[in-house]
């Protein structure tokens, strides 16, 4: 069965975003490597030897993630692709717009009207493999409605000192496992925990 993580690269002090959604030197490290890796067909980024031995198996399991309609909305949907796995569930009120429908025919985007609904569609179309929810506002709704498995933080070295919370709006006390997974790059700590049940 598939298992849910929640990801993001996240600043010290638990933001995601600025308030106006960019993500300043966050994904700096993205940039700064001399190894490729390929996130889908579209993207490629130079990273350290050590991200890449991290993040490309991390990449290469997930089948399906679950978004929000502002992220769907402020990447244009990814122009179809998905960022990471072979399908997207975009949890939303309204329908997908129709002119982007109509560039994208083919994308294998599909919708659900909650974050449980979404997750368990996702879990359906990942199979054995991974459902990545991205933190922020819908990654939060599920880890508060006990849905995430996992949890992985890509950490930069930042204070950005206001803006979008990993954990979105969530509150209260969910206990971690120890940390399976430490990995140093550069400018950035690949942290993976899986949530205590």
């Amino acid at each position: 069965m598939a298992r849910v993580i929640m990801q993001a690269v996240v600043s010290v002090d638990g933001y995601i975003a600025y308030p106006d959604d960019s993500v300043g030197p966050l994904f700096d490290w993205y940039g700064n490597g001399d190894v490729t890796i390929h996130a889908n067909e579209k993207w490629s980024f130079r990273v350290s030897r050590a991200s890449a031995a991290y993040v490309t198996p991390f990449w290469d399991t997930i089948r399906c993630t679950v978004i929000g309609r502002h992220l769907f909305d402020i990447t244009d949907g990814w122009q179809g692709v998905p960022a990471a796995g072979e399908h997207v569930v975009v949890v939303t009120h309204r329908p997908l717009p129709e002119e982007w429908l109509a560039r994208f025919p083919d994308a294998p985007f599909h919708t659900a009207g909650s974050v449980e609904e979404a997750i368990g569609l996702a879990v359906e179309l990942a199979g054995d493999g991974l459902v990545c929810v991205p933190a922020g506002d819908v990654g939060g709704q599920a880890f508060t409605a006990g849905l995430v498995d996992e949890v992985a933080m890509d950490v930069v070295p930042v204070v950005l000192g206001e803006g979008v919370r990993f954990f979105g709006s969530h509150t209260g006390t969910v206990l971690l496992d120890d940390p399976d997974t430490v990995v140093q790059g550069d400018r950035v700590l690949h942290l993976h925990f899986t949530v205590k049940r």
